[in-house]
Parts: C-alpha cells; structure tokens; sequence
C-alpha cells in the first residue's frame, strides 16, 4: 500500500486568483511532494494541487507593488502567487518549500532540520508510541498554565519537563539522548514551539531545535494550546461587557467601507468570541461595529492608490474575512503592526 504524502506546514494564506487579479484566503496545505490549498480548513476536497516536481519558487516576489511578503510557485504550466502575514511567517512557507524540491530532486525524504541526518535513533524508538505516552492525562507530560514576558501560555509545559518526564519514563539514558529524542519529536511534529524563545530555536536559531530550559515552552498539537495578553486595569471593565479575555487593545486608522474615507477608532481584540471591536476613541461604551475573526487571513500591505489622500500610507494591513469581506487598517509604527497581525492571527485560529 503506497504511503501517503506527509503534511509539512499548514495554514491560511492569501492566494492570488489564476485568471483575475484577485487575492483570496485559502488553507494552504504543504506535503512532501505538492501544495494543495482549500477555500476553508474544514473542507475534504481541495480546490487545488501544484506539484513540487520541477517547479521553482521566487522569493522575495515584487510582481505586486501593494502587496508585501508574496512569494511565487512556478510549474512548468503556471505561475501560484502566495502572500503571507509577515516576514517569518513568508520565509517560513519559502524555506519548507525550497527543501521540498531539493527533497525531491535528489530524491531524498524531507526532513526540516539538520540534525535529523546526524541523529539516528535507536530502531526500538516508536515516536508515534512515545507521544501517546506522553499525552497520557496521569502518566504523561503535565499540561500547564505557564506565564512569561507578560503572556498566558495554556495548555503547555517547559522543555526541561519535558526531558524529566524521559529520563523519569527510562526512554534515555541521560539529557543529552534526551534532547535528541525530543528535538526529533519536534521535527516530526509531535511537539510544537510556543513563545518566542523555542520558536526561535526551531527555526534554526540555537544549537538544537529543542531547548532543556524551563522558559522554552512547548505543546501537543491537538491539546487546545492557546495564548493571552495579560489584562490592565481598562480590560477589567471590558470584560463585563464581553465574555472574551482582551488579547490586544489599541487606536488603529480604519478605512470606511462606503466612503473609503480613513478615521481613527479604539480597537479590541478578544479570544473568545474571536471579534476584533471598534470604538469612538473619544468615548462611549458601546461599539461602532466588530469583525468577526475566525478563519479570517490578516496580511501586511503596500501603499494603496486612495490611501494617500488621507495620509493612510504606510503600515498597512488588511484582514480578509471567512465572508470575503474585506478591511484595511494602518498601524502607527512597523513593529506595532506585526503585533497586531500576530494576535489577530491567533485569535482566528484558537477563537470562535
């Protein structure tokens, strides 16, 4: 019976229509020998399939002056442009997807680190068994609620519990097997990096794609991990009125969607329900409108024709709903608004 592909990365991205030229969200699905994307996450047939076999890919992609961090697939038959949320998040897509091709040009099977060729683990090592075990609710790896650099990890525990619970289990003899073994569980996709410290690492950032700290924290993929700001003084109030924990708040300039006419408006974004809230800055308790964030794609943006005119040109970002709906919002600086399209992000995968 012939092995099916293995899935590589997943996730939402803004792909550019094959005869129009518009940009629509799809769930983009990365295998070790093709890219299948799909109108929803949910959806059983895709709308698509680009082989990886002799295509090329084109990075940093400049064909669309209004749209930043697009990448391009070229079979022999068509061109695929792909936009992604941000700068890591695009080199992310491009870095699976060149290895992909280099895969299968030299026939070799995909692995997305270094180490996996100089680590061999013992034949009598099931990794699939191993992670059953450790996601056993009293035997297994404790699933916390852990707190660093003012954020709520849910659902995750440290590196370092996670080498303990090894050594404690006799499926090591010692850390450093430890850090093998969990390393090779995170290439696989058994573990997956949350924060920054060992995102970083599993990015190729440190020695080891996992890290044996206790501030490098981790999850299953299927454990329902989620992550929340910690809330001021301000958000206390909010959340009488909604039942949703306050993620990020902050004065963002919103285009209108009738008049195209820019002004300035007190968002909220709350986890659950996944609603991004707008406000009168000046005041008054009651929203102007909300958007509605689950299975939306959040992208940055270029300078757009009509922006100009009311001095909206710079650190643009544009959410595209599950409904095709389309808003753009500019941020005040660059950094804040990869802050805002990385909380977005969250939101409309872990929110409802």
């Amino acid at each position: 019976m012939e092995r099916e592909p293995r899935r590589i990365r997943e996730g939402y991205l803004v792909k550019k229509g094959s005869m129009f030229n518009t940009w629509k969200p799809m769930w983009v699905v990365l295998l070790e020998d093709g890219i299948e994307f799909y109108k929803k996450k949910i959806d059983n047939s895709p709308k698509g399939m680009i082989p990886l076999k002799g295509s090329s890919l084109t990075c940093p992609c400049q064909d669309f002056g209004k749209r930043m961090f697009v990448f391009k697939l070229a079979t022999a038959k068509q061109e695929h442009f792909f936009q992604a949320a941000y700068l890591e998040e695009r080199d992310a897509w491009v870095r699976d997807i060149k290895k992909a091709i280099q895969c299968i040009e030299g026939g070799q099977k995909f692995a997305r680190k270094s180490t996996r060729r100089s680590i061999k683990l013992p034949e009598t090592i099931n990794l699939s068994a191993l992670y059953l075990s450790m996601k056993d609710p009293e035997k297994g790896v404790k699933e916390l609620k852990l707190e660093k650099d003012k954020k709520v990890f849910n659902h995750c525990f440290a590196g370092t519990s996670v080498i303990d619970w090894l050594v404690s289990s006799n499926s090591i003899r010692n850390r450093k097997e430890g850090l093998m073994l969990a390393s090779s569980l995170l290439n696989e996709g058994y573990l997956h990096p949350a924060g920054d410290t060992s995102k970083a690492a599993a990015e190729g950032l440190s020695d080891t794609p996992f890290l044996d700290l206790p501030d490098a924290y981790y999850y299953f993929p299927d454990s329902g991990f989620f992550c929340e700001g910690n809330s001021s003084d301000e958000d206390v109030v909010l959340k009488e009125e909604f039942r949703g924990i306050v993620v990020k708040q902050g004065c963002l300039l919103k285009q209108g969607h009738r008049r195209k006419n820019w002004k300035v408006r007190k968002f909220v974004l709350r986890e659950d329900p996944a609603y991004l809230h707008y406000y009168d800055p000046a005041g008054g308790e009651d929203p102007l409108g909300a958007i509605h964030l689950r299975g939306c794609v959040v992208s940055a943006v270029e300078d757009m024709p009509d922006a100009k005119k009311h001095e909206a040109d710079s650190n643009l970002f544009e959410i595209i709903t599950a409904n095709d709906v389309h808003y753009f919002l500019q941020a005040a600086t660059s950094t804040e608004r990869t802050e805002w399209i990385k909380a977005i992000q969250l939101v409309a995968r872990t929110g409802k």
